[in-house]
């Protein structure tokens, strides 16, 4: 059964290592038969969330920008897969930023079950992702029928593109193949 994916790449930085992730995974859930789309952030306007909780009455954000449409993106997927760098053990801010944005999610009938993260780092360590994998569980646990499925790390990768090659990327494509 074809699924709706939404791959959402955090990175300002064009042609980024976590891009990368997120271009492979996205080749992989085509090759399976599946819808997919990646929208990047790095030409995006997301502002930070007021705190207002207007959105939990309303459905939607007061702030006129980017994230409304990016959320409503969000709330009709089947899938949700987030592109990170890892910046100071943690995801990037503009990731987290959206994350937070999205509030309006919580109370609506959003389709998404399956979550996955995708990250790059110049730390070859794979706990250099950990900080970002529990960020991001952290707002998976809000949504009930949500569960965090699948992560790719790439380590060791710092400049653009570095990530070329790295076994990651057969990594991330298969796991959007096997969605």
């Amino acid at each position: 059964m074809s699924k709706n994916i939404l791959i959402i790449s955090t990175s300002l930085r064009k042609g980024s290592n976590s891009e990368m992730l997120a271009d492979e995974f996205m080749r992989g859930a085509k090759e399976a038969g599946h819808q997919a789309e990646k929208i990047s952030l790095r030409d995006k306007r997301v502002g930070f969330c007021k705190g207002c909780l207007t959105c939990q009455k309303t459905g939607c954000c007061v702030i006129q920008d980017d994230a409304i449409a990016i959320a409503e993106k969000m709330r009709t997927a089947d899938v949700i897969a987030f592109a990170t760098p890892i910046y100071y053990y943690e995801m990037s801010g503009q990731m987290k930023t959206l994350l937070d944005r999205a509030n309006s999610l919580f109370s609506s009938k959003y389709a998404f079950q399956d979550i996955y993260l995708l990250t790059a780092a110049a730390e070859k360590e794979e706990t250099a992702a950990d900080g970002a994998i529990n960020g991001l569980q952290g707002w998976i646990d809000c949504f009930e029928k949500a569960h965090l499925s699948g992560t790719v790390f790439a380590g060791g990768v710092d400049a653009a593109g570095e990530a070329k090659g790295h076994v990651s990327l057969v990594k991330a494509f298969e796991l959007g193949r096997n969605i």
